[in-house]
């Protein structure tokens, strides 16, 4: 008889600027089997973050990380196997990335290329953006600005090259002509947070 598989660790990162559906996401995929893990702790900068409330609603471990330099020892402590960024806002020192080489996955707004001078293609063949350096609302824009095709997020574990490193899955999702901001981000929100819990699946 085979021994069932070892549920992996998970540690998500959220900070106040969401509200926390990449977090519910995460917790629904592990509660109905998609994601086979257990979430150590959710880790939040401030108390008041939104999304606390849905780790509050699930019984789950809350930490409060204010100042980045604590994160490294709280994460040692955890010993997770992955840690998901999930709306955090606060920077990820080097130190954390190199003591958890592939361990720290990203959300990032923005279709990255498997290499540093690749690119990647849109499903109707014109060129991706990658939106280097962007947060969520300005890449949205960028989407927009540049009257790109198709908008697009890709997880990627976190690495030392900023916004870059080994991309575990992309999504990519078509731009209407009335779309601003706030419908195009809606309808691309939707397919992040399944992009989350397919990727936690898999790995």
């Amino acid at each position: 008889m085979m021994s069932q598989k070892t549920k992996k660790k998970l540690v998500i990162l959220i900070s106040d600027a969401g509200t926390g559906t990449n977090l519910q996401a995460i917790i629904d995929g592990v509660e109905s089997g998609k994601i086979n893990a257990e979430i150590s702790a959710v880790i939040s900068d401030k108390e008041n973050t939104p999304g606390l409330e849905r780790a509050r609603k699930h019984n789950l471990k809350i930490e409060i990380c204010s100042k980045k330099e604590t994160l490294l020892p709280l994460l040692q402590k955890i010993n997770p196997d992955y840690m998901c960024l999930a709306g955090w806002k606060k920077i990820i020192l080097n130190e954390v990335i190199t003591a958890f080489p592939n361990k720290i996955l990203n959300l990032h707004p923005g279709l990255i290329p498997d290499t540093t001078n690749g690119e990647i293609q849109n499903p109707d063949g014109t060129k991706a953006l990658w939106n280097k350096g962007m947060l969520a609302t300005k890449a949205i824009q960028n989407f927009l600005d540049q009257k790109s095709t198709f908008a697009g997020s890709s997880i990627h574990f976190l690495t030392l090259n900023f916004d870059f490193g080994p991309v575990l899955g992309r999504v990519f999702e078509k731009v209407e002509e009335n779309d601003n901001v706030e419908s195009l981000y809606s309808r691309l929100k939707k397919k992040e947070n399944k992009l989350y819990v397919d990727v936690l699946g898999k790995l």
